[in-house]
């Protein structure tokens, strides 16, 4: 199955930052990539004014430049944390085609 932008696939990227103990808040902001990153605090601002394909590319944008310990994610979304980290997005930014879930 392949990678779809959807409302459930937005709840799962939720779910893999919270269990890496990150905060995901959507608020407005004029974020030059439409997100932000608060380090100190594992807080994950994005732009709420972006569609669900958008905040999911962002998300996805977001993961390499976190540290998140497998440690602490549960079985499932280790094994969907290591598909995200090993097909980053392409240069066309469709993520859609790369991922099998």
């Amino acid at each position: 199955m392949s990678f779809k932008y959807t409302p459930n696939t937005l709840k799962k990227m939720e779910q893999l930052f919270d269990e890496a103990k990150y905060i995901v808040r959507y608020e407005k902001g004029t974020f030059s990539s439409g997100y932000c990153v608060l380090e100190h605090k594992k807080v994950v601002v994005i732009n709420k004014f972006l569609n669900i394909e958008g905040r999911i590319n962002a998300l996805v944008e977001i993961l390499p430049s976190i540290r998140i310990d497998e440690q602490t994610l549960s079985g499932e979304m280790q094994k969907w944390y290591g598909q995200l980290v090993q097909n980053p997005q392409s240069n066309t930014g469709s993520v859609q085609s790369e991922l099998n879930l």
